[in-house]
């Protein structure tokens, strides 16, 4: 694959939706650039006694319709301009599915499978103290990302209520339920990747219960939305995880494969009623629908003419770039953008948050209603722009998510 500037291509996005807003000038350099990015470099005590300096992120990039939100991500590629495309991409999302938060992302310059459970503890804890200056339940509210779980919220949260001297369950989302978490939080991103999948079926005469879907990684996202995939009458032919991609004509069980298979030596390829393919190959099966669900930019110039795909629904973000995007678009293939197929995963964390800051929770059946119907809504109000601006999925999402944030801007002014 190509190496992909993420950040230019978060800038080139919004390029594109400004013109059909005939966007100032000078708003359009506001919403181009972060509101804020914060590097912290921090001392760890590892458990050998040997102190490792690591160095963190945290930016937020426009809170004009509310708190920043964004996830927290330990990889050893981090970086800035990484986080800073996608705390844009975020202020997009939450915009889209029209939610009042601004877009932040951040995380940790580390490969979390070199560290013991004290270690990540430690590390976190040190990490979150660096940001509390910018972090907290009015201002800035971390998630889970990659390489981080509900054990690293509860870490974020215990912190930061030491520091208040009360318990802030509002400070971060995604957290175990007994510490104020949400019904249906974990499945949610995958759960809207779904929803939105069978929407798209819907404008295109597919009947989602014959379709075929293939499933690019098999993580959080990944996994939940190929179950509910199956749970909803399709068939789930191909997945791929860290070790590589498996695939069955005939379909996989993919309760078993994540039971049994996922997060082991060798993972799902440790399955054996199938063909080991590799993840090339998995993105240019010949199938319904195409979920890449892994890490961004893995839809380039290079492969988007061999993709067969009817329909993209990207759980990841940025998975397509924008070379990729005009090509797919030129073949009449159907993309639902990451800005609203995996914004379902914000949503619930939005009604986590609402819940934690009323100390009143709600039932799983109600927090699923109530995302499916904001993920229907707001495609059908992506459909209806596209076809009114007669563009593709992502621009028709892009020219809501950035009127909506312009105009917060424009109507609170600039101060002083």
């Amino acid at each position: 694959m190509s190496e992909v500037n993420v950040l230019q291509m978060a800038r080139d996005q919004l390029a594109v939706a400004a013109k059909y807003l005939d966007l100032d000038d000078g708003l359009h350099q506001v919403l181009s650039q972060p509101k804020r990015q914060v590097v912290v470099n921090f001392p760890v005590v590892m458990d050998n006694g040997q102190v490792r300096c690591f160095q963190g992120y945290r930016v937020q990039h426009n809170s004009s319709r509310g708190p920043t939100k964004g996830g927290l991500r330990y990889h050893p590629e981090v970086d800035l301009d990484e986080s800073t495309a996608l705390a844009m991409w975020m202020t997009w999302k939450c915009a889209v599915v029209d939610i009042p938060y601004g877009g932040a992302k951040g995380g940790v310059q580390v490969n979390t499978k070199e560290l013991s459970k004290r270690e990540l503890e430690k590390l976190t804890r040190r990490f979150i103290s660096e940001l509390n200056i910018v972090v907290g339940e009015r201002s800035d509210i971390p998630a889970p990302d990659i390489g981080t779980n509900p054990q690293v919220m509860a870490w974020i949260m215990d912190t930061l209520s030491m520091q208040a001297g009360y318990t802030v369950p509002g400070v971060v989302t995604g957290k175990p339920i007994e510490l104020g978490g949400s019904e249906g939080r974990v499945e949610a991103t995958g759960r809207g990747v779904v929803v939105t999948a069978m929407e798209a079926c819907k404008v295109l005469n597919l009947d989602f219960t014959k379709c075929e879907v293939v499933v690019q990684g098999f993580g959080n996202v990944g996994s939940v939305a190929a179950e509910l995939a199956v749970e909803n009458g399709a068939k789930v032919i191909a997945v791929s995880d860290a070790t590589g991609a498996i695939y069955n004509q005939n379909g996989l069980p993919i309760k078993e494969l994540y039971q049994r298979y996922s997060g082991i030596e060798g993972g799902i390829r440790n399955y054996k009623d199938c063909d080991q393919i590799s993840n090339k190959e998995l993105l240019e099966l010949k199938c319904d629908i195409l979920m890449p669900s892994a890490i961004q930019a893995q839809i380039t110039k290079e492969n988007a003419g061999d993709i067969k795909a009817k329909v993209i629904v990207e759980g990841a973000n940025g998975p397509t770039t924008p070379e990729a995007d005009q090509i797919l678009s030129d073949k009449g293939v159907l993309i639902v953008p990451d800005i609203l197929a995996n914004a379902g995963g914000v949503v619930t964390s939005y009604f986590e948050w609402v819940q934690d800051l009323q100390n009143f929770f709600w039932e799983e059946e109600q927090v699923n209603e109530r995302l499916s119907r904001i993920m229907r809504n707001s495609f059908a109000a992506v459909h209806a722009t596209q076809q009114k601006h007669k563009t593709d999925m992502r621009t028709a999402a892009m020219i809501i998510a950035v009127g909506r944030v312009a105009h917060a801007t424009t109507v609170r002014g600039i101060f002083p």
